[in-house]
This record gives structure tokens, C-alpha cells and sequence, in this order.
């Protein structure tokens, strides 16, 4: 997918005429993430990370097709310094204001060409505090590092689309010191040792919104296995933990083979876990292929949930963020449902728990208020709710046939609200119009029937 300088640009003389990209996607609840103009393909990181200095160098090759004439374009980069710029080889002019980094190309970029993008970086990731108060990012440790990123944080530690409407595949490479190991999503495809450091090459060949990449830096201990089905087992764990979560990890072929049975061919190549102490991360993230957990939340619900993601969410992401709740309300569907098969407590055991929370009726589902808004108890509680009304309206069998139809029909896309409305009604025959208006866009708590 690279290319040279002549297929993707074209001086003046050809007579293109492009403009800037838009410098951010509208988002409803963050307009200004993302960046128009462009669709990556790809991206290759090569990293440098000293735990001891807190430095971050880094150089980003991205592989783009160009969705007009382009003149200049815009990646979300948080802080950080950038060095230089190419695009197909010749050099870029670049600019910073605030999170954007603008790179206008010598020449012009025609619609529909490829083009490749290389950015060189560096100096000390610092985390993001969002609405929420919640902490995400590069989340330095003593002796390492954590990066997570959703729904913004992935741009302090690479520039790209940070919009999930944008997925792309990835190769990050990652040098550090010796003695320590570095994690990523995707499959490792090599490691060698050299002059006192290590280096890790890690591919993932599904695509990926860049809120799913992440990377961990530490003293871990990495195991691989494999599943009876043969898909690649990869879990890295702080020895701190290790001993606590020996048990939980062992038992990740049996929850990837549950979730198969109930949603369909698992989307990716390899999956696994990253566990850290409580302290280094407050919440539990799906992370890619390699979920990520502080040992606090390592427990079997939390896990199911974040292996449900990998569906729902990961290879099915959401078009926006006011769509989060597709994400958030069939993972927590998934802890009832496996509460239901392998505790005996009935779905609608838990869907009368969470009707009964007043604090799960602040607002519907699918209209998050604001940003602070998306990860509230009713993006996770009445979206599971909604899931469990459409159960009871459409009957078990065709039910969880729509589930794997759904994860089928956008795997490693992106679909709307819209979409899964829509989805359901086709699939089940049915006028839901009244469901949706209570469930999932009513402002009030219904009476019971």
C-alpha cells in the first residue's frame, strides 16, 4: 500500500485544486476529534520508550487514500514534539495548534490516491483528564508505562484519525530497556536484544480504531498458549498480581469459547490480557485482542464483559460516540447472559435490578448528554435493558440469531443506532417503533405492565 511520490501527489500543473481537510468529524459529543479529507489504511509505529526519563521518540508512517483533492490535512497529536514531516518522500510543512498537527504536502493530493505519511516525534506523553474526571492515555508507572485511550487518549502517545470511524491495521514497534517487555495488541512477530535494549514487534492485521490500540511497558510476565480451537493466547501480567490472577487467566479459553457460541466466529487472530496493579490503571478497558485490567476489576464478570467487546465494540465500533451504548449495553447484556447459562440467575433477574435504579433513568441510552456522559450507568444498565426488551419481543431463537447476524453482518466496521434498529426489524419481522421510543430514546421510567 505505499507508494511513490508520483501517484499520490500531483503538482499545479495537472491542475489540481485541493483543499484542507476538515480538522475534526463532528462528533455529537466530540466535534472536534477526527480529521477529514483522508481514510488511513495503515499504521507503523516505531517507538523508543525509557521508563527512567519518562521519554517517548517515536516515528509514525502513515498509509492513507485520499476521500477529496487534498492541499493539507489535519492528525490529532496531544503535546509532543514533532521533528519533521514527509509525505510520499518529499518534505511536509507542519503546523501545531492545540491538539491538531496540520501537515500541508509540497504538492497537491489527488481523490482516491494513496499516500504515505511519515511523522517523527518525540518528549514525555503526559495522561488526559476527561470530563468525567477518569484518566486515560500514557499513564506512567515506576518502572513502565500503560496507555489507553478511549475515547481520546490514544493521541498522546501517536499522531493519526482518532475518531473511531476510522480503523486501520497496525505494526507498533517498541524499543526498551533491557529486562523489560512491551505488550501490544495483535500478535508479537519478533524480539531481539542489542546493545542493552529490547526491541518488540507487534502486527495487527484486523482493523483497529485507534481507542483500541494500546501498549504496556513493564516487568511482566508473558505467556503464550493456545485455545482447543488454536487461536493464539497472549497474557502479560505484573508480578505483583500475578499470583491473584493465575486462575482467571487460565480460564480464558472457556469464556472465548462461550462468547463463540453466542455471537458468532470470534473477529481477530489472537486474544490474551494485560494485568497491572490497581493503582496504575482505575477501570478496565477492551483493549484490542489484549483487554486491559487494574487487578481490582480482574473478576469473571468484568472479564466477560470485556471479552464480549471484542464483538461489540471492537470489531463492531460504534460511527460516533453518541453511539456507545452498542458497545456498552450488549457487553453488559453478555454479564447477564452468563450469569443466566453459568450461575442460574435469569436475564430478567438482572434487567429487574437495574429497572428498579432510579440512577440508570437519567437519560436514554442512545443521547448521551455530553461527553461526561458516556461511560454513566445508563449507556451500560438501560442499554442492556433495551437489548432485553428487544429478547422478549422477537423470542429466544431469533434473538441471539440477530446478535450473531449483527456482529456478522458489520464486522471490522462501523454502524449507527440507526443500523441496529433498523437491523432488528428486517431480521425479526416485526414494527419495534413503540420499543425504541421507550427504551431506548424515552426520556421517562415506564410504568411496569
Amino acid at each position: 500500500m505505499l507508494v511513490t511520490g508520483s501517484a499520490g501527489c500531483t503538482g499545479g500543473d495537472a491542475g489540481v485544486q485541493g483543499t484542507p481537510g476538515a480538522a475534526g468529524l463532528r462528533d455529537p459529543l466530540f466535534p472536534k476529534l477526527g480529521n477529514g479529507g483522508y481514510d488511513v489504511r495503515h499504521y507503523g509505529l516505531t517507538l523508543g520508550y525509557d521508563p527512567a526519563t519518562g521519554r517517548l521518540k517515536g516515528t509514525a508512517e502513515i498509509t492513507a487514500r485520499a476521500t477529496q483533492d487534498l492541499s493539507a490535512f489535519h492528525l490529532d497529536l496531544r503535546g509532543l514534539t514533532v521533528h519533521g514531516a514527509t509525505v510520499d518522500g518529499a518534505a511536509a510543512a507542519t503546523n501545531r495548534a492545540g491538539d491538531e498537527l496540520t501537515v500541508r504536502p509540497r504538492d497537491d493530493i489527488e481523490k482516491g490516491a494513496k499516500f504515505r505519511t511519515v511523522i517523527r516525534y518525540s518528549g514525555t506523553p503526559r495522561p488526559v483528564t476527561n470530563p468525567d474526571e477518569s484518566q486515560e492515555g500514557w499513564l506512567a508507572s515506576e518502572g513502565g508505562a500503560l496507555a489507553v485511550g478511549e475515547p481520546t487518549g490514544s493521541s498522546t502517545w501517536f499522531p493519526g484519525n482518532h475518531h473511531p470511524s476510522d480503523k486501520a491495521t497496525y505494526d507498533i514497534e517498541v524499543t526498551v530497556p533491557a529486562g523489560l517487555k512491551a505488550v501490544s495488541n495483535g500478535e508479537l512477530t519478533s524480539e531481539r536484544t542489542r546493545g542493552g535494549k529490547t526491541t518488540f514487534v507487534w502486527r495487527s492485521k484486523q482493523p483497529m480504531a485507534g481507542y483500541l490500540a494500546t501498549l504496556a511497558v513493564g516487568d511482566f510476565r508473558v505467556a503464550s498458549s493456545r485455545t482447543p480451537a488454536g487461536l493464539p493466547v497472549i497474557t502479560a501480567v505484573d508480578p505483583a498480581v500475578a499470583e491473584d490472577s493465575a486462575e482467571l487467566l487460565g480460564r480464558i479459553p472457556e469464556f472465548m469459547k462461550w462468547g463463540t457460541e453466542n455471537f458468532g466466529p470470534y473477529p481477530f487472530s489472537s486474544t490474551g490480557a494485560i494485568v497491572v496493579p490497581t493503582d496504575e490503571v482505575a477501570y478496565a478497558l477492551e483493549t484490542q485482542s489484549r483487554p486491559v485490567f487494574p487487578q481490582e476489576q480482574f473478576n469473571e464478570p468484568t472479564l466477560v464483559h470485556e471479552i464480549a467487546h471484542q464483538w461489540f465494540g471492537n470489531s463492531v465500533s460504534p460511527a460516533s460516540w453518541q453511539d456507545i451504548w452498542l458497545n456498552e449495553g450488549f457487553a453488559t447484556y453478555a454479564e447477564w447472559l452468563w450469569a443466566e447459562e453459568a450461575d442460574g440467575t435469569p436475564a430478567e433477574e438482572s434487567y429487574e435490578e437495574a429497572f428498579a435504579d432510579d440512577e440508570n433513568w437519567a437519560f436514554p441510552p442512545a443521547d448521551p448528554p455530553g461527553a461526561e456522559d458516556i461511560f454513566a450507568r445508563p449507556v451500560y444498565m438501560r442499554g442492556a435493558m433495551v437489548l432485553h426488551k428487544v429478547r422478549e419481543a422477537v423470542g429466544d431463537e431469533r434473538f441471539f440469531s440477530i446478535v450473531k447476524g449483527w456482529a456478522a453482518k458489520y464486522r471490522h466496521g462501523n454502524a449507527t443506532t440507526d443500523d441496529f434498529t433498523a437491523y432488528v426489524e428486517k431480521e425479526s419481522g416485526k414494527d419495534l417503533t413503540e420499543l425504541w421510543d421507550v427504551w431506548l430514546y424515552g426520556e421517562e421510567k415506564p410504568a411496569r405492565p
